[in-house]
């Protein structure tokens, strides 16, 4: 099966782009009647539209939007020293050499300051960010901004300025930056709750360094979950996005602004009719505590969760396959403390109901460690209220969920159990611990599923708790001894 990745590079579709840069058709045909020749025309009479069919509307106008809020879409260009920026994607080298490009393309503006990834010295890349505060305060993709050592931010009018970034939170892919200047324009904020699918959206941003390009398509579905950000609720839209498109600002026929771009779904890193772009109004949110904290806390329950499917459903006595599985709880956490089971399904969280396991982490996400929430779990054929006290987000949790959005999140990345006594007997083995399922920096280094880790750094392991501290406690790598089959092996893993 042909992989599907979400890119985040701004040189995925250098070469690509490239190819299409002045090649384009003229198909229009000019068609003017001779009086002499054309035939004359019979008069018909004229026929009414029957009653039930609905009258074809015009296609909408984006050039008022456009001319009132363009001004507001801003430019922004990194530098790093010495090392790779998250210039528009993510950190994918699978982008080609500008020695690749053609010579008439190699030199070009819009191309010349794309990162390079076989580039030494100091990077460059793109991206795209609107201004929310007349005083210079902008919103932006944090893959844009992150570990740049210098943000240049220009507006429509060509004014340039050196930005300031106020902070970057990865967990929602938003950063909030600054420039020292007044009485800027600004957008409007819209509501994202009141976008419906199908609606007509434009998005406005810098797509491979072409400044200010305005594109068009519809809300294609809300509330999408994507590999590695289970807490983010997606827009999907089919407008156009490229590379250089991060941070800019999708917005809907009213002018309001109800999203930030920022991932596409492709097989070459260009645009394939999927974009996504981040709910405006945890965009806001995020951005508000940025510019009073510098950083932002998101809450956790501390459970694996699973999607509800019709047979589980009809197990547990649930009427229709809604909610989220709880399959284990981590100890000491607070769902733990709240006296959440394994088996227990969430069907509402705040008194929202949760249709699927993915409504659940951006709702928990969203709320600040400490704060008071209150669960609907379905337990042994009927419901009961449960009150959590929600903690915060530890990014070097182990075993955070068995769903592989969640799970790449992990700083190892490995969903695991004990070995029961019957597999030890089995397999001659003292002790050991079952990988159920893997992804992110376990994957990456090969481990599989069905593998047992038997060691740690050179200590053998007994439990998930006891594997959790001593990967806390590791540095940039770790050690695993893994029995396969009959044969053991160490697998160092990179944890970043």
């Amino acid at each position: 099966m042909e992989s599907k990745t979400f890119r985040r590079s701004a040189v995925a579709m250098a070469i690509a782009g490239a190819f299409a840069i002045g090649v384009t058709t003229a198909d229009r045909v000019s068609m003017h009647a001779n009086a002499a020749t054309t035939p004359p025309t019979v008069a018909t009479p004229a026929v009414s539209a029957p009653a039930n069919i609905a009258p074809i509307a015009a296609l909408p106008d984006f050039s008022g939007l456009v001319e009132k809020y363009g001004p507001a879409v801003v430019n922004i260009s990194v530098t790093s020293e010495g090392r790779k920026v998250a210039a528009t994607d993510d950190d994918d080298n699978s982008g080609p050499d500008m020695d690749q490009l053609p010579p008439f393309l190699r030199n070009s503006p819009f191309f010349r300051n794309l990162p390079n990834p076989q580039q030494r010295g100091p990077m460059r890349g793109v991206g795209s960010g609107f201004i929310v505060s007349s005083d210079g305060v902008i919103l932006t993709n944090a893959h844009v901004v992150a570990d740049a050592d210098e943000v240049m931010v220009k507006l429509t009018d060509r004014r340039e300025f050196k930005a300031k970034v106020l902070g970057v939170d990865k967990t929602t892919d938003i950063a909030a930056i600054k420039i020292d200047a007044k009485d800027l324009p600004v957008v409007k904020i819209g509501d994202p709750s009141k976008t419906r699918v199908g609606e007509w959206v434009v998005a406005i941003g810098e797509p491979y360094g072409f400044e200010n390009t305005v594109t068009a398509g519809i809300v294609s579905a809300k509330a999408r979950a994507l590999p590695q950000d289970s807490y983010v609720p997606f827009i999907q839209t089919d407008a156009a996005v490229n590379p250089g498109n991060s941070g800019g600002p999708l917005f809907n026929l009213k002018g309001e602004v109800i999203g930030v771009n920022s991932q596409i779904f492709s097989h070459s890193g260009g645009f394939q009719g999927l974009a996504f772009a981040v709910p405006i109004d945890i965009a806001m949110q995020v951005g508000d505590q940025l510019q009073a904290h510098g950083k932002v806390e998101h809450g956790r329950l501390g459970v694996t969760i699973q999607e509800v499917t019709q047979a589980l459903a009809q197990n547990f006595g649930l009427k229709s396959p809604n909610g989220a599985l709880v399959s284990s709880v981590q100890k000491d956490s607070p769902a733990a403390k709240a006296g959440i089971e394994p088996g227990d399904v969430i069907v509402k969280f705040n008194g929202k109901e949760i249709n699927g396991s993915a409504d659940l982490p951006p709702q928990v996400s969203s709320l600040k460690p400490n704060t008071q929430a209150t669960l609907e779990i379905w337990r042994d054929g009927k419901s009961r209220q449960v009150a959590v006290t929600v903690g915060a987000i530890d990014d070097k949790t182990v075993v955070a969920t068995n769903d592989k959005a969640e799970l790449g999140k992990a700083r190892l990345g490995i969903a695991v159990r004990p070995l029961s006594p019957e597999e030890m007997r089995d397999n001659s083995l003292p002790n050991g611990l079952v990988v159920q399922d893997v992804a992110g920096a376990a994957a990456r280094a090969g481990i599989r599923a069905g593998d047992v880790i038997v060691a740690v750094n050179n200590t053998p392991v007994k439990s998930t708790a006891q594997l959790k501290e001593l990967v806390a406690k590791s540095g940039k790598t770790v050690a695993l001894l893994i029995q396969r089959d009959d044969a053991r092996i160490f697998v160092p893993v990179n944890l970043g």
